[in-house]
């Protein structure tokens, strides 16, 4: 029987090398970094856990009634809360937050959303739902209430992050069976095409500190953003650019879903598979 492998790496831009935090023989996903600077945050086989960076391990969370969730996660800008998404085989999936301390997850979307990013100041939320049979970019408070959709005319969206600055949302967008990475004023506005090659574009996240944007290409032709893959993470500079390719790896779907940076934008989280057996 086939095993899978999961390796979280670190990317360390200020000496370009790479380095193990964990290895464990099953799947997880969607590595966070904790603006605390002390743990990484993954999910697998429906939790969710920590993995300190000093004695790395996988720690499981209490997620109270939040037994199913995904690799769509993150953490509050200030620490203090978790955005985790859970599927619900009645409605879809539910975007929920939950105190990083401890607490009963609050429910915040309706069915058929998917979290992916967090406004700089902490008061919004960024996340790709389904309405009318598309998925398109919305936000909402992140305390709940009215949904703002951002995007229009795509067949399909995802993946939308914040700059640190909150002026811009990045997400990946398709249109005529290309996927690309693309951009959008935050509260909504033209969007612009930021990646134009043969490359099938996914999950873009902008560095905290205003640099980079960090996106997983798949191979031409592509369909959706499956797992176990040949795939490339790629970096580009925020204001556009020629993109350079950092790592070659066995990945996709749990490689890069959601915000992975570190906190000061110079190294960054991802995970690489293998199988055994």
């Amino acid at each position: 029987m086939t095993k899978v492998i999961s390796e979280v790496v670190i990317f360390d831009f200020n000496t370009g090398t790479q380095s193990t935090l964990i290895k464990v023989n099953s799947r997880i996903e969607a590595p966070n970094w904790m603006p605390s600077n002390d743990a990484l945050v993954v999910n697998g086989g429906g939790a969710l856990f920590r993995v300190p960076l000093d004695a790395p391990k996988l720690v499981r969370v209490d997620t109270g009634s939040l037994q199913a969730l995904n690799n769509d996660h993150g953490v509050s800008p200030d620490g203090e809360l978790f955005a985790l998404t859970n599927r619900n085989y009645d409605v879809g999936a539910q975007i929920f937050t939950m105190p990083v301390a401890g607490g009963e997850p609050e429910l915040i979307s309706q069915g058929g959303s998917y979290w992916h990013g967090w406004s700089p100041d902490g008061q919004t939320l960024a996340y790709t739902a389904r309405r009318d049979g598309i998925f398109d970019i919305h936000t909402i408070p992140a305390e709940g209430g009215q949904e703002v959709r951002l995007t229009f005319g795509f067949d399909h969206c995802d993946g939308p992050d914040c700059t640190a600055r909150g002026n811009w949302m990045w997400f990946s967008g398709e249109r005529e069976g290309e996927v690309a990475v693309w951009r959008i004023p935050a509260e909504g506005g033209a969007p612009e095409r930021m990646t134009d090659d043969e490359r099938v574009n996914w999950f873009p996240h902008p560095s905290p500190d205003g640099r980079s944007v960090l996106y997983l290409a798949y191979p031409p032709g592509t369909e959706g953003h499956p797992e176990d893959l040949e795939v490339e993470l790629r970096v580009m500079p925020q204001e556009g650019g020629r993109a350079e390719t950092l790592v070659k790896l066995l990945g996709g779907q749990g490689t890069i879903n959601v915000p992975c940076w570190s906190p000061d934008g110079q190294k960054f989280a991802f995970v690489r598979y293998a199988h055994s057996g």
